[in-house]
């Protein structure tokens, strides 16, 4: 795997942070996840084949812990808003002293500075303040998000992975670590580039929900099928647009391409007639950019999905294969690993550090760690 031999710490964090993490797991780092003690739960639902090791990281003896374990890692990775790490003394200027090398990542929803840089947020926020959100939704509706989605994980956690990477190529020549600053309204706002590129094309201009890439055109657009599914038309080009007729069994005087209401009305109508698989098998003999709208639990036994091994399993639980895929160097999910319980490798990780259980004994007495299970 491309990454094995990268050491990865990870401050534990809502869905951004678990993700960058899972990332550079699958791709074959080794990731040590640093949890708060006595967290009352633990609901990171990414943190398979991850190590835990929990600390009170307001205690100074974790602060020396934290500062060993740095000098023998590749990069940090954290969560939380500006100042925290430096009233921590775990801030990027005092842990790069311990480790010129290391790679600091920062994943925060506004960034290191500005008036809304210490504002508590979530994913809908942030894609709102990227001005994404204003594109999506239907016509005199309100902007509707796409779960959360596109600032958590694409402008979010995948972003951060990218930067990581980069800083590991460029420490190669440079033999040096540097800061990434990833804050998810910048990020998400770099993941729309296209769109706010290509807003003097003519697929814009018109107010949300009229155009055609935002459910204003019928031919690019979700529709409901006799058995209450759904298919999806994507039949932009003319080409496409005639053979998604054919299949339909219109004509262009039923549905002209351009005249949006009457062939909408067409399209609704006559895709209410059949049931979804019913109109994917009569599409899968075309090229109409026509696709079911497949759910969670069917994605991944659809037959295409099934030969480009695109999701693994594990006790019935799916998840989808890391991607990209690479030819030599493929990653491995870790999906189907275990998820570690909140301070279950403490022990196991402090011995690696060379402390000897008086210490660890000590360290536990003084509410300093958690162990989980208790090994001394």
């Amino acid at each position: 795997m491309a990454l094995i031999g990268i050491k990865v710490i990870e401050f534990a964090g809502l869905a951004p942070v678990p993700f960058c993490g899972m990332i550079l797991a699958d791709f074959g780092a080794t990731v040590i996840r640093i949890d708060r003690i006595n967290s009352s739960s633990d609901i990171d639902c990414l943190g398979n084949g991850k190590r835990s090791i929990a600390m009170d990281l307001k205690n100074k003896e974790a602060t020396k812990i934290i500062k060993k374990l740095v000098k023998t890692s590749d990069v940090s990775i954290e969560p939380f808003r500006p100042g925290i790490m430096e009233k921590l003394g775990l801030g990027p200027n005092v842990l790069m002293q311990e480790n010129p090398k290391l790679i600091y990542a920062r994943l925060t929803g506004y960034g290191q500075s500005g008036p809304y840089c210490t504002k508590a947020g979530h994913d809908i926020n942030y894609l709102a303040m990227s001005g994404l959100l204003s594109l999506f939704g239907r016509k005199n509706e309100n902007p509707i998000f796409p779960v959360n989605l596109a600032a958590d994980f694409g402008g979010g956690g995948l972003i951060c992975a990218l930067g990581i990477i980069m800083a590991l190529f460029e420490r190669q020549s440079s033999g040096l670590g540097q800061v990434i600053d990833v804050n998810m309204v910048n990020g998400t706002a770099y993941l729309g580039s296209f769109l706010y590129r290509s807003q003097k094309l003519p697929i814009w201009g018109n107010k949300r929900g009229e155009n055609i890439l935002d459910s204003g055109a019928p031919f690019y657009d979700t529709y409901k099928t006799k058995d209450a599914k759904y298919i999806s038309i994507g039949a932009i080009e003319p080409q496409f647009y005639n053979q998604l007729l054919e299949g339909l069994c219109l004509t262009g005087d039923d549905a002209p391409q351009f005249d949006f209401e009457k062939s909408r009305k067409a399209f609704t109508n006559r895709i209410a007639e059949k049931t979804r698989d019913e109109w994917c098998q009569i599409f899968e003999k075309l090229d109409a950019c026509v696709t079911p709208v497949l759910e969670l639990n069917e994605a991944p036994n659809h037959v295409h999905n099934n030969l480009q091994n695109s999701f693994t399993s594990k006790n019935e639980e799916y998840s989808p294969n890391p991607a990209p895929i690479l030819s030599r160097t493929p990653a491995v999910s870790t999906a189907p690993l275990k998820r570690p319980k909140i301070g279950e490798h403490t022990y196991e990780i402090l011995k690696e550090l060379k402390f000897d259980n008086e210490y660890i004994d000590h360290l536990q007495k003084e509410g300093v760690i958690q162990l989980n299970p208790s090994k001394l």
